[in-house]
């Protein structure tokens, strides 16, 4: 068990028990508990397989590589219109997961077994602008960068792509990436709501100038 993971269940405002309900089931099938992307995350020699998080309407279980899954109880959901491997299950209450504890685990198993045996998510023809030069170069530095941006969807990549190539300098370029590295890091968007105070999520609607303006001394 994880101690960030500790924290950070004991912290979570919303879906509190949902998701220490889904931690128990996970450590039962025995994977690594890390601490990444600001929620809990569960790999195999150092493969991730799964996280656990939660929205505003739910919590889920979310596989990186659920496509693969057979998904006999029909449970799995795309996590955005445009993902290619992830899926996910949602749940609203512990009951729920309860009544899944013998399925989810299997699901669990099965994600084991495909991470196992290397498969790979294979990718769709969707046509994706190509990286600037500058990107590769930080994905070369940096493994967990690379994966995070993969992880996005393909929307939110191509839209970071454009941003990056649209500088006509390469020092423009890098300075872009490294800006947005962070962001990339938590898996949002370019556009995408960081501080948590938009009511538009996931978009960032200003809400958080609101609360600068406040702090600002007259």
């Amino acid at each position: 068990m994880n101690p960030q993971v500790d924290e950070f269940l004991e912290k979570a405002k919303k879906w509190q028990a949902e998701m220490k309900l889904l931690r128990e089931l996970v450590l039962d099938c025995h994977l690594t508990e890390e601490f990444k992307w600001r929620q809990p995350c569960y790999s195999m020699n150092g493969k991730n397989v799964l996280f656990v998080s939660s929205f505003k309407a739910y919590s889920v279980l979310a596989f990186f590589k659920g496509a693969l899954l057979a998904d006999h109880a029909k449970i799995l959901a795309r996590a955005g219109e445009n993902t290619q491997g992830m899926r996910m299950i949602r749940f609203t209450d512990c009951e729920q997961i309860n009544a899944l504890r013998t399925e989810i685990k299997q699901y669990i198993f099965e994600a084991i077994e495909i991470e196992k045996a290397g498969l790979k998510v294979p990718k769709t023809d969707v046509a994706s602008p190509a990286y600037p030069a500058e990107l590769a170069e930080a994905f070369d530095k940096s493994a967990e960068f690379q994966e995070a941006f993969e992880k996005l969807t393909p929307g939110r990549q191509r839209a970071y792509i454009l941003h990056f190539s649209s500088a006509k300098q390469a020092e423009t370029r890098s300075s872009r990436i490294e800006k947005y590295k962070s962001r990339i890091l938590k898996c949002k968007g370019i556009d995408d709501c960081i501080c948590g105070l938009s009511k538009r999520m996931p978009s960032c609607d200003g809400s958080h100038k609101a609360i600068k303006d406040f702090k600002k001394p007259y």
